[in-house]
């Protein structure tokens, strides 16, 4: 009985209908992936011990050879002779945030939008738990975390130790590979051999190289008899008051992660990467399909193997690990998060806690509507936050001429505000206020690792 041929989906004749190449889909799945890759790639740096543990034939090698064009063309020369850093949000998209809007309160500076850090360290303040709720009426709950910060970072970041658990896992992709590709060869299926091996150096390379970087921190230094750098960071609905000398709170508002490369070549070695990379994704889809069942079977098998494990490493919280290297870096700074129960309250507790007497400093805290009601309580505030004394009112205060009844009720309503948010910060001030021993300039001096850890 004659073999039943199927029937073709195409009528009549097309070009180049005698070639016998084939187009296999297979291919393509070595294509997707991408974003699983580059977080394998970042596992490098985040979890530590990877350098050597990245050779296997991963999927999207296409997405990461453009990643690493990228951060080749953001490689520039380093201040010491023959280093080079590049810039780790083209890749990794650590600095690929905007954090929130800072407002120094003695220097004067504003800054409308900060860096990866600031956004970091507001993520980790808003998963803080309060350590007290004032009391009072309500209208809008706000969240005010002390920041207690200590002296200017280092620039070397001590990368994670290896995961035992990750080191494992690591091998699976890697002995699969190596299985595959061996058995493409012993059964002399020269292209899934050459196909798998390529993947493989493809990849190792690109995270050897990304390896050798260091893991740095650097922030602006700030000129010697600078003020105190606390202040503002964020939103009425979540603020940070960065409590620390300027360079302590610079490493938060204008701090950036990179990576540093000791060889002055590391820019032409990211572009190799780069070109092996997308030369792989390309060789792959052509020549994978002219492979027989058993190659493109082999095939199959280490890129699924791979992206399940770039998989299960992209299901990591890699931004709370982020957090945990952020704390190191910053030196296990004590936050401490209150909730306010009104706006006003939230001011009043603001300028106590900034330690504020300045009017002019005070102001640039107390933003409020300009009324006849809002004027005198301002006044009022201010006065006593200048003279340093308990802020407790009385009916005088509230009571004032030329005053309609209601614009009276208001002022005393607002005044209360202040006294609820002056009571919370007199039963918490030990929590605070900085002790001058924790920091004194920019020198780090003696102060209780009670007083700074996290």
């Amino acid at each position: 009985m004659p073999a039943v041929r199927s029937r073709a989906l195409v009528a009549g004749p097309t070009p180049l209908k005698h070639v016998d190449f084939i187009l296999n889909s297979a291919a393509v799945a070595g294509l997707l992936g991408g974003e699983e890759a580059l977080t394998s790639m970042a596992a490098v740096h985040v979890f530590g011990g990877k350098t050597w543990l990245g050779w296997y034939n991963s999927p999207g090698s296409y997405t990461m050879g453009l990643r690493f064009m990228q951060l080749a063309r953001s490689a520039v020369p380093a201040y010491d002779d023959g280093e080079v850093q590049a810039d780790l949000a083209t890749l990794f998209e650590y600095n690929g945030w905007r954090g929130p809007k800072f407002t120094a309160v003695h220097s004067g500076t504003i800054m409308q939008d900060t860096g990866h850090i600031a956004a970091l360290l507001m993520k980790e303040c808003a998963e803080l738990g309060a350590a007290a709720i004032a009391g009072g009426r309500k209208t809008q709950s706000f969240g005010v975390t002390i920041a207690r910060l200590r002296s200017p970072p280092k620039a070397s970041v001590e990368v994670p130790s290896p995961r035992p658990y990750v080191v494992f896992f690591a091998s699976i992709p890697i002995l699969v590979s190596v299985s595959t590709c061996v058995l493409s060869a012993v059964y002399q299926d020269w292209y899934g051999f050459a196909i798998i091996f390529f993947g493989i150096i493809a990849n190792g390379f690109a995270s050897m190289v990304i390896g050798f970087g260091k893991f740095q921190f650097t922030h602006p230094e700030p000129a010697p008899g600078s003020p105190p750098g606390d202040g503002i960071l964020g939103c009425d609905e979540g603020i940070v008051l960065l409590k620390g000398a300027e360079g302590a709170v610079n490493a938060v508002t204008r701090g950036r992660f990179f990576l540093l490369f000791e060889s002055k070549d590391a820019s032409r070695n990211l572009r190799i990467c780069s070109i092996l990379l997308i030369t792989q994704s390309l060789v792959m889809l052509i020549l994978i399909s002219q492979s027989s069942f058993f190659g493109q079977l082999m095939f199959v098998i280490s890129l699924a193997t791979s992206w399940g494990y770039n998989l299960w490493l992209w299901t990591f919280d890699k931004e709370k690990i982020q957090r945990e290297i952020l704390r190191k870096v910053l030196g296990k700074p004590k936050l401490t998060k209150f909730i306010l129960r009104t706006r006003t309250s939230m001011l009043v507790f603001v300028a106590l806690a900034l330690k504020l007497t300045d009017a002019k400093e005070i102001t640039k805290v107390f933003l409020v509507p300009d009324t006849l009601v809002w004027d005198k309580w301002k006044k009022i505030v201010i006065k006593g936050l200048r003279d340093e004394r308990n802020l407790e009112f009385e009916d005088a205060d509230w009571n004032c001429d030329g005053f309609s009844v209601e614009q009276k009720t208001l002022l005393k309503t607002l005044l209360e505000d202040a006294m609820v948010a002056y009571k919370l910060f007199d039963e918490h001030k030990g929590e605070i206020v900085v002790d001058e021993k924790e920091v004194v300039g920019n020198e780090e001096t003696v102060g209780s690792e009670k007083e700074v850890a996290g």
